[in-house]
């Protein structure tokens, strides 16, 4: 009989890196040359340490989770190499307002908490033991910026001196820590029992049912306390679609919809600050009918307007008539304008790619927790690309949150790159058939019979 081992394939993910590692670079001297007609004089140095940032997280990955996807590593380089490159290109108007240093020292702490969870973590389902210590820690995280002022009208950040932080970032992974942990535990319970309603929907008894609703009012409440739509939406929807994956039953789905629906429509009746979000997502252009100037909407359609299909190039657009969101809420509006819709696209494929191998991973994975979190990690991305793009072309009100990795938001990119992380870590165990009763350090992996 033949022995088959999986492929490691890290020498396709160091190729990956070094092209992800150039185009960011190229992309990095096209502003300067587009704007002063010469290379950067930082370009070799942010070049350098973007190259010894992702040559470090790979040797970890060799080291540590050698059967890893090839793929998401390098994704999430390019798309953080991206990120610098368009928030580097908005400093240029903005001489007092230097963001691109400060996202950079953000991006290396983010890239070595990748590194410490991928040499740490040796396996995932050492994190279903804390599952309820990760939602009080995460209900914990929710509630602090309520006691802290409000920042453009939301009460999601914490702010000491000059340091500022956005607890709901780092609360989202605790949260799909805890919910693939109840729902793989549950799943049975969800799935088989109490009343049917019609042919899709099953509601389980109250018991099962209660945690559910607990989730969909603390949503509500995140909601009215902090005025942060962005983050409930992401939160209950996170469960939502775990609920769905683990029961196998779409009428979930509905009952989802409808209870957010209720929620959001109910706060942006009541909450004047949802309110003019809503009220500028449905008549974007009435300040410019008004004789007040376009709103930031509006700034951000003639941006996507002005960029076709090719774009106007880096660093020749007007995107930072956005105004102060540019670089974290609309940071998308510039590339959409300068890359076109052709670069939009590839920057959507990209997501779309990452999200799709935290998606395989979670379907080669053998044990329910360890299923559900590959899932539960690679929506909230998902959500997050939605949600926000969405907000940004018109499709729905704006929320607020940061695009991954795109965005200017050190706690952001921080929490982006410890889920990706925790997918190396995830897509590593699945292709590498850890058997499901391993729990040392060192297990080593099931090679596989091929008939």
């Amino acid at each position: 009989m033949e022995v088959r081992v999986p492929p490691r394939r890290r020498g396709t993910e160091l190729a990956l890196i070094v092209v992800a590692v150039l185009l960011s670079v190229y992309g990095y001297c096209d502003v300067g040359l587009a704007r002063t007609g010469s290379v950067p004089p930082g370009a070799a140095g942010y070049g350098a340490g973007l190259g010894v940032l992702a040559l470090l997280a790979h040797l970890a990955v060799r080291l540590r989770a050698p059967y890893a996807d090839p793929l998401l590593l390098p994704i999430a380089v390019l798309l953080n190499g991206l990120g610098l490159v368009l928030i580097y290109r908005l400093d240029l108007e903005t001489p007092g307002d230097r963001a691109a240093p400060t996202q950079l020292v953000w991006s290396t702490i983010g890239v070595g908490l990748c590194i410490a969870v991928v040499v740490l973590l040796r396996d995932h389902r050492l994190l279903r033991r804390y599952a309820y210590l990760s939602v009080v820690a995460a209900l914990v995280l929710m509630i602090v910026p309520i006691f802290f002022p409000a920042v453009n009208g939301a009460r999601i950040w914490i702010r000491v001196g000059g340091f500022s932080i956005q607890p709901g970032e780092f609360a989202k992974i605790l949260f799909a820590v805890f919910f693939a942990s109840y729902l793989a535990a549950n799943r049975t319970a969800l799935a088989t029992t109490g009343r049917t309603l019609g042919r899709f929907v099953q509601l389980p008894t109250g018991r099962v049912l209660g945690p559910v609703v607990a989730i969909w009012l603390l949503s509500v409440g995140v909601l009215v306390l902090e005025r942060d739509l962005g983050t409930s939406l992401l939160f209950f929807g996170l469960f939502v679609v775990l609920l769905y994956v683990a029961t196998g039953r779409t009428g979930w789905i509905a009952v989802g919809l409808l209870l957010a629906a209720a929620g959001a429509y109910a706060v942006g009746s009541l909450e004047p600050h949802v309110h003019s979000r809503v009220a500028d997502w449905l008549h974007p252009f009435a300040s410019i009918e008004a004789g007040q100037g376009p709103n930031q909407l509006a700034q951000s359609l003639f941006a996507f307007a002005a960029g076709g299909l090719l774009g106007t190039g880096l660093g020749l657009g007007h995107s930072i008539l956005i105004g102060f969101a540019a670089k974290s809420d609309f940071v998308l509006a510039t590339a959409g304008e300068e890359l076109g819709l052709a670069g939009l696209t590839a920057i959507f494929l990209l997501y779309a790619l990452l999200v799709e191998r935290g998606y395989r991973a979670g379907l080669a994975l053998r044990d329910p927790f360890g299923r559900l979190l590959a899932v539960g990690l690679a929506s909230i991305v998902a959500l997050q690309v939605f949600v926000i793009a969405g907000g940004v072309t018109g499709l729905i009100p704006l929320t607020g949150m940061a695009m991954p990795f795109l965005a200017q938001g050190g706690s952001s990119v921080v929490t982006n790159w410890i889920i990706v992380a925790l997918l190396i870590r995830l897509s590593d165990s699945a292709r590498a058939h850890v058997p499901p009763g391993a729990e040392s350090a060192g297990a080593q992996p099931q090679q596989e019979a091929s008939p």
